[in-house]
């Protein structure tokens, strides 16, 4: 796309209601993979007022206390008070767990992919998380607005909160920031001016860099005047509803399926991984500015029925060859991807909040760039 455009992304805090939903599932998937690697999990969770409700499909040799994974995730997240319509003491926790089906057993258990589908990688080189840069700026902005409340610099915000991030590209190059919103959960005693000037001073002033505001920047915050009812008092939350936050923004393509709750041997998750690390290491090597990439899986089948590569006309050699040097330096079987990755572990409830991509804390592995230069050899 070469000409002036805007595009826009958002991002939600880690007390949204869907978000605390893949928390949850993410959690709980978390604690079985502690005692089990090799556990199966397809988890799903819904909260609303006063209720929480974990559901799904496990198989694990251990055992785990489902709704004491419940109320400390959401002791962490901040619902610790009966006044935001939610509390971790005294929400009622509701379980419905069965093992997970023979029939999908029958092909995981020899290799194979735990789902048909398609999944999408993304990168690009216009931040130095090679993410888009809406979605990198909206999820510093939420990230920002919980250390705020978490810390206490402000005494009236409550979990619940979103942003969003409109940027001005010229030519394919993001060049300024349009529009900024921010809408924080709070208290009924803020009033709305102090709530405008903090969110402006503590939070945008100090993750959007000045250089890329000017006069014409618009500011919104909490445009409709209040947010005092948040959190799961104010909407239903389930896991799996924020699949574009968990990825690019909505730059790029989407396969559909979620990743909060499933186990590796799900390649909504693992292959979504997966594609990620091949398009920012196609990125990192300078073969392309750009890079999308696409796996295709069959339930039960271990290799990938198709693999695309989209360059958006900014790759140094054809696309037919990137995804021969794919196919030939990246493992696509789904036992391949989760011991490259390293994926049975228990890192995942961090990744259900503030994005599972452009990530660089410990455990993020297909954040890596490990395979930058053995593609950049193998394309000369």
């Amino acid at each position: 796309m070469k000409h002036k455009y805007f595009f826009t992304s958002e991002s939600v805090t880690e007390g949204h209601p869907d978000k605390v939903c893949d928390q949850i599932s993410d959690a709980v998937l978390d604690k079985i993979l502690e005692e089990d690697p090799s556990g199966r999990v397809a988890c799903e969770s819904m909260v609303t007022t006063g209720l929480a409700f974990v559901a799904g499909e496990i198989s694990t040799s251990c055992y785990v206390d489902i709704p004491k994974i419940v109320r400390d995730t959401i002791k962490g997240i901040g619902y610790t008070h009966a006044d935001y319509g939610f509390d971790y003491l005294t929400c009622g926790v509701i379980t419905s767990i069965q093992g997970q089906s023979p029939d999908i057993a029958m092909g995981v258990d020899t290799g194979g992919a735990g789902d048909q589908g398609m999944m999408f990688g993304y990168a690009s080189n216009e931040t130095k998380e090679f993410m888009p840069m809406p979605i990198t700026l909206a999820h510093a902005l939420t990230r920002r607005l919980a250390k705020v409340r978490k810390e206490s610099i402000v005494d009236y915000l409550r979990p619940d909160g979103k942003s969003q991030v409109t940027i001005e590209y010229d030519e394919g190059v993001p060049k300024r920031v349009e529009a900024v919103v921010i809408s924080a959960h709070h208290d009924g005693v803020a009033k709305m001016k102090d709530i405008q000037d903090d969110i402006k001073k503590l939070v945008i002033k100090e993750i959007i860099p000045a250089n890329l505001m000017d006069k014409d920047t618009k500011i919104f915050i909490n445009p409709t005047g209040r947010f005092e009812v948040g959190g799961p008092q104010g909407d239903t939350g389930v896991t799996g509803r924020k699949i574009i936050v968990d990825t690019y923004g909505g730059v790029g393509s989407h396969g559909g399926g979620a990743f909060s709750g499933k186990d590796p041997t799900k390649v909504d998750r693992s292959a979504s991984y997966m594609a990620r690390y091949a398009a920012k290491n196609i990125v990192a090597s300078g073969i392309a500015e750009k890079c999308e990439v696409q796996f295709a899986y069959a339930i039960g089948v271990v290799e990938p029925v198709s693999i695309m590569v989209n360059t958006f006309g900014t790759s140094k050699i054809s696309e037919k060859n990137i995804v021969k040097l794919v196919r030939e330096n990246f493992d696509l079987f789904p036992g391949g991807i989760i011991e490259k990755l390293k994926l049975r572990r228990p890192i995942y409830q961090k990744t259900a909040a503030y994005g599972h991509f452009g990530r660089t804390e410990n455990g993020f592995t297909w954040e890596e760039i490990d395979m930058a230069e053995t593609l950049k050899k193998a394309a000369k």
